[in-house]
This record gives C-alpha cells, sequence and structure tokens, in this order.
C-alpha cells in the first residue's frame, strides 16, 4: 500500500482510504440494512492489508454506518488506523445538539476520540449561519477536550464557494469530489491545488462518481483500449487521481470484498504516486472526458449567470443532474440527489415561476423555462 503526507497533521494515511456509505446490504424486504457480516468482513480485511483511513459519516445507512465499522474495528485495529467522520449542518438543530450528535457518534464508534470530525456538505447557502452558530467554536472545544483530533469540512460546489470556505479558516482537511469528468467542475483541479498551496489535507471522495465511471460505455471503453499497457477504467480513474501531490488520500465506497481488493491491488502498485500520469495518458484522460461530456444534451456550461434565481430554483444544479443521467445512462443518483436535496431545499423545478429572467442572462440561449420542465419530468421521483 502506498502511504501520503496527511496535510499538516504529522502522520501518513493509505493513499486509498474505505468509504463507508456503500456498504453491502441484506436482501431482504423492507427498508435496507447493512449485512454486518460481510462489512465486518471487509472492514477488518482493508484494516489487515494496509488501509488507515476510514471514512464514515452521522447520517450513512440510515445512521448505522458508524455503529458498523466501530463493531468492526474492536479488539486492536482501531489503534491502528485513523477515524474520519462528519456530523451534517442539518443535525445541529440546537447548540446543545452538536455536542449531544459527537457523543452518539463516539458512542457509535466505540472509542473515546475521532482523527478528524468534519462539517458535512457545507452548502454555500449555509455558510454564514453555519459561521453565525459558531460551529467551528463548537468543534475547537471538543478539539481541546481530545474528544477529536482534527477539524475539517466537506464541500460540493463551485470553487468560488471552496475557496471561500478553504481560506476563512486553518483547517485540518478539507474533502471534495473529484473524478476525470468533474476536472472542471465541483471544486475543480484549482481547488486541488490552493488546499495543497495552504498544507490542508485533501480527501477525494466520489472518485468513481458513485461507480458510474467503472462501467464505461463502448465508446469510453475503446479509447482505453486503445493504450498499452491496458487498464481497467477503474484503475485509470484512480490514477487520475493519484497523479496529484496534493492529495493525501482516495476514498472508494466499496460494496463487495472483491472490490476492496482490486482497489487494494491498484494503490499497492509501485508506481502509484504522485507524478504517474505520462503525457500520452493524460491525453487519454483529457480524450474519455471528452467523449463522456459529448453526451450531455443541455449546453450548460455552469456559468451561474441564471443566479441568482427569484424563487430560489438551482437551475445549473439541475442541468449538471440531467446531464449526469444522460452522460452515464443511469438516472437513479441524479433522481436520488434531485428529490432528496433539491426537493427537501426548495430548489428543484417545480418552483420555477416561469418569470424569464434567466433565459434573459442566459450567454448560451438556452431555452431554461422548458429544459427545467423536461429535467422535472425526467427526475422527479
Amino acid at each position: 500500500m502506498q502511504y501520503r503526507n496527511y496535510g499538516k497533521m504529522g502522520y501518513q494515511v493509505s493513499a486509498f482510504g474505505m468509504g463507508c456509505m456503500r456498504l453491502p446490504r441484506l436482501e431482504k424486504e423492507g427498508p435496507p440494512e447493512v449485512d454486518r457480516e460481510k462489512a465486518y468482513e471487509m472492514i477488518r480485511y482493508a484494516a489487515d492489508h494496509g488501509v488507515t483511513y476510514f471514512d464514515t459519516a452521522y447520517g450513512y445507512h440510515n445512521g448505522t454506518s458508524e455503529e458498523v465499522l466501530g463493531e468492526a474495528l474492536e479488539g486492536g485495529r482501531r489503534e491502528k488506523v485513523k477515524i474520519a467522520t462528519k456530523q451534517p449542518f442539518m443535525a445541529m438543530k440546537t447548540q446543545d445538539d452538536i455536542r449531544k450528535n459527537l457523543e452518539a457518534t463516539l458512542k457509535k464508534l466505540r472509542t473515546g476520540y475521532i482523527d478528524m470530525y468534519l462539517i458535512h456538505n457545507i452548502n454555500i447557502n449555509d455558510w454564514e449561519t453555519i459561521k453565525q452558530r459558531k460551529v467551528i467554536e463548537e468543534y475547537e472545544k471538543f478539539r481541546q477536550e481530545g474528544l477529536i483530533k482534527g477539524i475539517a469540512f466537506s464541500y460540493h460546489g463551485t470553487y468560488a464557494g471552496f475557496s471561500e470556505v478553504l481560506d476563512f479558516y486553518d483547517w485540518n482537511m478539507c474533502q471534495i469530489q473529484q473524478n476525470l469528468v468533474d476536472i472542471e467542475r465541483e471544486a475543480t483541479v484549482e481547488g486541488i491545488r490552493h488546499a495543497g498551496k495552504k498544507g490542508c489535507a485533501l480527501v477525494i471522495m466520489e472518485p468513481l462518481r458513485g461507480g458510474l465511471l467503472a462501467v464505461p460505455p463502448a465508446s469510453v471503453q475503446a479509447i482505453y483500449d486503445g493504450y498499452t499497457p491496458k487498464r481497467g477504467a477503474v484503475e485509470w480513474a484512480f490514477r487520475h487521481l493519484i497523479d496529484f501531490s496534493e492529495v493525501s488520500a482516495i476514498l472508494s465506497g466499496v460494496t463487495t470484498l472483491e472490490q476492496l481488493k482490486e482497489n487494494i491491488e491498484i494503490f499497492s502498485k509501485p508506481d502509484a504516486v504522485p507524478g504517474c500520469m505520462t503525457a500520452p495518458e493524460k491525453e487519454v484522460i483529457t480524450r474519455v472526458r471528452e467523449k463522456y461530456l459529448s453526451f450531455a444534451s443541455i449546453p450548460c456550461t455552469g456559468c451561474e449567470y441564471c443566479m441568482p434565481c427569484p424563487n430560489g430554483v438551482n437551475i445549473p444544479g439541475i442541468f449538471s443532474r440531467y446531464n449526469d443521467g444522460m452522460m452515464f445512462d443511469n438516472f437513479e443518483p441524479s433522481k436520488f440527489f434531485y428529490n432528496m436535496v433539491m426537493g427537501r431545499s426548495k430548489s428543484d423545478a417545480s418552483y420555477c415561476a416561469e418569470c424569464g429572467e434567466c433565459e434573459e442572462k442566459c450567454p448560451q440561449h438556452i431555452g431554461i423555462i422548458q429544459e427545467l420542465k423536461n429535467c422535472h419530468e425526467r427526475l422527479k421521483a
């Protein structure tokens, strides 16, 4: 296993981090439930084969992911690994909740401390409220008490918002979505470089886009097949990120032991180190990205000139989710996000009042009103 410096924390972690958001589930009727025996086997296998970094969160698997991880690491493994977990701002209903949620997490993880504690999925719309609520100051109290060792945040959104949050505080770690398709989206490559210059540990989530990059369409596979030596799509996606020296760890939410073993093998190769990508290999990644993007049907560039919408509709976000469904020929992840996140935040297309302000501002001259209707029909539950 290859290891990397974890920012300024003074230790190294495995370049591959096991994400605990997609643990195996029991095949049964009723609400989804983690298959604990299979999950224990996978977590213990990872810890026994060089993986020293595990990522979970307060709400994963209906609040049971932390518990499963804690149970699996009992018996001497906990002391050999680093655990990162997250508390979502939406769970901080009162100031007292912030501590209560942490205490519940510690109990579930069966540990006296957390190596890295994140404010989960900071939304730029909530950022001012997070500062007003002094959430970071609460986290600092936890660190002083030894309940957590580091303070961090996870983020989905544009580089501008990411930069604002990153520069506000001396964070120990930040976690962002990046992959070979999102190079110019989310926090972008510029965000990776920014975190590196600040000396902040940087952890990558969704390197395979929720597994969608693992099974490429034939036209993408043909690009990979044209390069020697032969590599699978999963390895190509990981190597793209391994290449960045600023990255401390790359998370993968494995669901089977076979996936875990494959990932460990990829990250254990002698050349799985920063600077591993040659110029021809980078050209392959560029061609693959362009091919994926060519499947998108709405020509939205994410410039956000149409924003803010007077009714709060997240126009570029909706178009992005729709295009994702088209690119990967799989709308399920997009539908989940659209209904669970945009629906709850009242930013989905159903709130469009057809005022036309956005269409007047759009430099791509997109018929936004009609496209929003089309997106809503395709993405709604």
